[in-house]
């Protein structure tokens, strides 16, 4: 049997398999706190909100969740994702390594890892190869990835 926690990240990425966004955002705490390297903190309601937005806007997302690990405090994962990245319609495949915090039966903390430089390659192209490395294109995309979050919460 695996940790009740190990149960609760696999849940997690089965709920996104799915684009099930409420399914995933009633497994995080009130006051969760999730980060990466373009949403950077994002707590409670807008942390739900940026998975919606991605299962809503991810029409062929495709992803696999393994190295689920637990205990009664944090536990972690390895995800592979595969999308189209809308804004230039290039093939995106993101490998992302994930730790999580819990407090009572819920995830409280979610930090994903990955590269963004490599992510940027994919996702723009030519400019993401030739800059995508450098902190004023890396805070471009952190900044429209806010603008888009917060348009899509705000039609909501």
């Amino acid at each position: 049997m695996p940790h009740p926690n190990a149960a609760l990240i696999e849940s997690f990425y089965t709920a996104f398999q799915r684009r099930d966004a409420a399914a995933m955002g009633a497994l995080y705490a009130d006051d969760v706190r999730f980060s990466d390297p373009v949403f950077t903190d994002l707590r409670g309601p807008r942390a739900r909100a940026m998975w919606a937005m991605l299962c809503e806007r991810g029409k062929d997302l495709t992803l696999e969740f393994s190295g689920v690990e637990a205990d009664d405090h944090a536990g972690r994962a390895h995800w592979e994702a595969r999308y189209t990245f809308s804004a230039t319609g290039r093939k995106v495949h993101n490998v992302i390594d994930a730790r999580f915090v819990f407090r009572d039966g819920k995830i409280v903390e979610h930090v994903d890892q990955f590269d963004l430089w490599r992510w940027s390659r994919m996702a723009l192209g030519p400019m993401g190869v030739l800059l995508g490395w450098s902190p004023m294109v890396q805070n471009k995309i952190r900044g429209q990835a806010a603008r888009g979050l917060d348009a899509f919460g705000a039609r909501g």
